[in-house]
């Protein structure tokens, strides 16, 4: 069955809200970017572009001093930056998890969310990437990293995880961002068909590629998506695995672990998929988007939030079992003692109730389907994931094997800035792809709708007739 083939099986649930034709579907999708944005939505990218400002001058600051200025010291070599480098790769997986793996198991539902997902991939790899070059100090000399001969014959240290970072997230970033403009080419011919601006027309119609929505081009369309998307499919696995390596290849008590590369993966799903949430609640209800993010589409996320809950909290408890049962006398203390009731207690709190526990709530309906509910497990997920992060680099380095190498990490209002400023950064470029892209893909959401049946003639009888908007419906589909 092609993907394309419209739902016609009685008993299946619509993913449109009924008595939706396609002409309802492109107007809902279309008038936010043809129309005057809200006063809500200045008022956010004011406070998104506040902190985005903050994030520039604190990095300037960094610059003008050294790294010295963040709260890092010995033994905590590692601390807010690393944090917050894993904290948004992790975020930046659920857009190849939602878009690649949905689409090549054929789970139509994923199409009222998957644009929202891959452009969160994109900006959060972003906001990711800046922490591997500030990290290091003399951020002047970053190309060091790339395979280049440079003015000093030196090449990179292939066995660096530094290096391993940037080939495998630089490959995922590159991938998505194919993957992601791939599947925008079919709107974007929508928005220049429907532009009245000249100017509009011509920025549209230049990233549509003259696109016509011939059958030449649908199949074109289709076999580039798929490739991009079994392209991507390994790298849900590979990249997050590659930014566990860091620690797995170290022999530190709390890094020093075969299982960390599943645990990564599983906690990345987890936390991109409760960001998406966020951020579509928000959208959703800003942009009165429920003809097509249904309450099915948040039911089904908060299903796969439960499911990657109960595998990052079974990766938690295989911590404490491999430690135990390993023998060894410095992991046993670390999993068993330093984390529990170390100093930074409080982190590993907020690391397990967050994650662990409120997720629990979807077992029940009443809770799966409550828009306050999910707003605010979404949240408390993304704050337990990132003091996942926060408890696995600062807790593992502040004691290790030396009591007298012992120390204490603090942040500094430097490390806080410049995490703030990120979060400012990803909601900058997010708000301003709602404002001019389109954030659910009309193509694939009228490709799940009868009316994209060939062989339909109005046997729904809730449905309206069929409007051609933009070539939209694909030829020769069946």
């Amino acid at each position: 069955m092609a993907y394309w083939e419209p739902i016609r099986a009685l008993g299946e649930a619509p993913l449109v809200k009924p008595g939706s034709s396609l002409k309802d579907v492109t107007h809902e999708i279309a008038r936010v970017t043809e129309t005057p944005a809200p006063r809500g939505w200045w008022l956010a990218f004011g406070l998104a572009s506040m902190f985005a400002g903050i994030f520039a001058l604190s990095v300037a600051y960094l610059f003008y001093r050294g790294i010295g200025v963040w709260g890092n010291t010995a033994p905590v070599y590692w601390a807010w930056d690393i944090t917050n480098f894993v904290w948004w790769v992790g975020i930046g997986h659920a857009g190849t998890l939602i878009s690649a793996i949905l689409f090549i198991f054929r789970q139509k539902w994923r199409t009222a969310i998957n644009r929202f997902a891959e452009a969160m991939t994109i900006f959060a790899v972003i906001c990711a990437l800046i922490f591997p070059g500030i990290h290091v100090g003399r951020v002047w000399v970053v190309y060091y990293m790339f395979p280049l001969p440079n003015q000093m014959s030196l090449w990179p240290n292939f066995k660096s995880p530094l290096i391993w970072d940037l080939f495998a997230v630089g490959t995922y970033f590159t991938v998505s961002l194919l993957f992601w403009y791939t599947g925008l080419i079919p709107d974007l011919a929508t928005l220049r068909d429907r532009s009245t601006n000249k100017l509009r027309q011509r920025l549209y119609g230049f990233f549509a590629l003259g696109w016509r929505g011939s059958n030449r081009h649908w199949r074109n369309y289709e076999r580039a998506y798929l490739i991009l998307a079994a392209i991507s499919t390994p790298l849900v696995l590979s990249v997050h695995s590659v930014v566990s390596m860091d620690f797995a290849t170290s022999v530190i008590p709390g890094w020093h672990t075969t299982i960390f590369p599943p645990y990564f993966v599983a906690g990345a799903v987890f936390s991109g998929f409760a960001m998406v949430q966020t951020v579509l609640l928000i959208a959703r209800s800003v942009f009165k988007l429920d003809r097509v993010v249904l309450m099915r589409h948040l039911e089904l996320m908060n299903k796969f939030l439960l499911l990657t809950s109960l595998l990052v909290g079974y990766a938690y408890s295989m911590e404490f079992f491999i430690a135990w049962y390993s023998g060894n006398e410095y992991e046993m203390t670390h999993f068993l003692h330093n984390r529990p009731q170390g100093p930074y207690w409080w982190a590993w709190l907020w690391m397990v109730i967050p994650n662990c526990v409120f997720p629990h709530l979807y077992w029940f309906k009443r809770f799966r389907t409550s828009i306050p509910v999910m707003f605010v497990v979404s949240i408390l997920i993304n704050i337990g994931m990132w003091f996942e992060r926060f408890v696995i680099i600062v807790s593992s380095l502040n004691r290790d094997f030396l009591p007298s190498s012992w120390g204490l990490f603090r942040p500094t209002i430097i490390d806080v800035s410049t995490f703030v400023g990120t979060i400012g950064v990803f909601f900058t470029l997010f708000l301003l792809f709602m404002r001019w892209l389109p954030m659910v893909s009309m193509t694939e959401i009228k490709g799940t709708m009868a009316q994209a049946d060939p062989h339909w003639h109005g046997k729904d009888e809730h449905a309206k007739e069929p409007a051609a908007e933009g070539g939209l419906v694909p030829e020769g589909a069946e």
